[in-house]
Parts: structure tokens; C-alpha cells; sequence
């Protein structure tokens, strides 16, 4: 793999996990081929390990790779539709300080909506009550076999998340493969718009205050709640289970009662 120095900044996770992608193409590796270790991607990449971890979870809540203990990191496909932006998280889109170019600038006019926005939190809670449970018959109707499968991969990555921002990858993942099953083009797009507020700064900085593991067990109890109704193929049970995990939300970043 080419060596490039100080490509991404600290904390710029999933431009570093677009540009591992990238990387690995560029070395004619594709699916079921296993990437190099932590230490050597750091060294040839010029960062971290512990960035390296992080863009690594990354990817694998994206079901773009897979860890084998004892085995390594693995390529593989996308199982779903939506789970492919960071194939587009190219190089290209960083100048050589790693800076954002002109193209990644939050904001204005045109502004790419896969760079992450700052959009009020209040506001993306809103639109997410607005739209989250609302999808949930078209998921019982649409969701196969598949998409249940990637919701328990994402169930049982937050399990074994040992830190704040991992949780939050696989978090983000399973609310995402969750409105995917609804196998709408159309609401996945939506859905875009919201994960990539997830990804700004001011919902990052609210969200890790008021993080604990106490709430994370209940965001886990809550996500497992909406699965299972999911499973079930019950409707009403899921609206009613993802609605309360999101008034919870609401409550614990915004101080919003249920």
C-alpha cells in the first residue's frame, strides 16, 4: 500500500477510512482480500494506531470489512445500498494538510450533503422524530433476511463497543441499516441528510457529554426493543419502540421531557 504522510488529521475517522478504501483499490485488493495490520496501515498512512482503530470500526459497521481474531482484517461487499460513502471518501476530497477543500466546506450553497453539517441538534432530533418512526411499516413490510442479519451485526458491534465514539459508529449503523430495509431509494436519501448532521462537530460535542454507560445499556435495550418488534413484523410495536428511544434521546441531549 502507498505511503502517504499526514494525508488525514486527528479525528477526521472516516476520511481516513475512505482513503483505506481507496488505498486498497489502488493495490488491486478486493473483496475477500485481507488488509494489512494496524501498525502497518498507520505507518504507510503516517497516522495513529488509534486513528486506525477508529477508521477500521468504521468501516466494518459499514459492512465493508470484516475482523477474523487471529485471522485479520478482511474486504468485502456491501451488503446494503446506502452503506457506500465511505467509498466515495476520496483522497482527493483532503488537501496535502489535510485540510477540507473547497468541496468539504460546511455551509454554503451547494455544499457536498455527504460532508458533515452542523445543523442544530434540536432540528435533526426533530426531523428524526418526524421520520424515524414513521418508516418503521415500511420496514416490517420490505425488510428480508439479509437486513435483519446486519441488524444484529450492528447489535452486537455496540455490544462489544469499548469507547463513546465506537458506540456511536454502530449506533449510527444500525439506525441506518434500519431505514435501508425499508428498501426505499427515496427515504434512504432522506436518511443521508441526517446521518451526515450526526457526523457534525456541534452533534458530536452534545452527544459525548452526554454520553455514560448507563445510557448506553438503555439505548441498547431500546435499539434490541425496535429489532425484535422489527422481527416480529408488528408495526405498531416498533413505531411505539423506536419512538420512545428517540424521545430518550431527545431527553438525555436536549433535556427534552418524553
Amino acid at each position: 500500500m502507498t505511503s502517504i504522510a499526514r494525508a488525514i488529521p486527528a479525528g477526521r475517522g472516516r476520511q481516513l477510512a475512505g482513503l483505506i478504501l481507496a488505498e486498497s483499490e489502488r493495490a488491486g485488493l478486493g473483496p475477500g482480500s485481507r488488509l494489512p495490520t494496524e501498525r502497518r496501515l498507520a505507518a504507510d498512512l503516517g497516522v495513529t494506531r488509534s486513528e486506525v482503530r477508529h477508521a477500521l470500526a468504521a468501516l466494518e459497521a459499514d459492512g465493508l470489512i470484516s475482523r477474523e481474531v487471529g485471522r485479520g482484517t478482511f474486504l468485502r461487499d456491501a451488503v446494503n445500498p446506502m452503506f457506500t460513502d465511505l467509498r466515495d471518501a476520496e483522497p482527493s476530497s483532503l488537501d496535502a494538510r489535510g485540510a477540507p477543500g473547497a468541496s468539504g466546506a460546511s455551509g454554503g450553497a451547494g455544499a457536498n450533503p455527504a460532508v458533515a453539517s452542523d445543523f442544530a441538534p434540536a432540528d435533526v432530533m426533530m426531523v428524526r422524530r418526524l421520520l424515524e418512526p414513521q418508516a418503521m411499516p415500511l420496514v416490517v413490510m420490505w425488510a428480508t433476511a439479509r437486513d435483519f442479519g446486519e441488524m444484529e451485526r450492528c447489535l452486537a458491534g455496540g455490544d462489544h463497543a469499548v469507547s463513546y465514539e465506537e458506540f456511536e459508529i454502530w449506533d449510527l449503523a444500525l439506525h441506518r441499516c434500519i431505514m435501508v430495509a425499508a428498501h426505499s431509494s427515496l427515504l434512504s436519501a432522506l436518511y443521508s441528510v441526517i446521518e451526515s448532521a450526526r457526523h457534525g462537530q456541534v452533534w458530536g460535542d452534545l452527544k459525548r457529554r452526554s454520553a455514560s454507560s448507563h445510557r448506553r445499556e438503555l439505548y441498547q435495550a431500546d435499539h434490541r426493543a425496535i429489532v425484535t418488534a422489527l422481527r416480529a413484523r408488528d408495526a405498531a410495536a416498533a413505531v411505539e419502540a423506536m419512538r420512545v428511544h428517540l424521545a430518550r434521546v431527545s431527553e438525555h441531549l436536549l433535556g427534552e421531557a418524553h
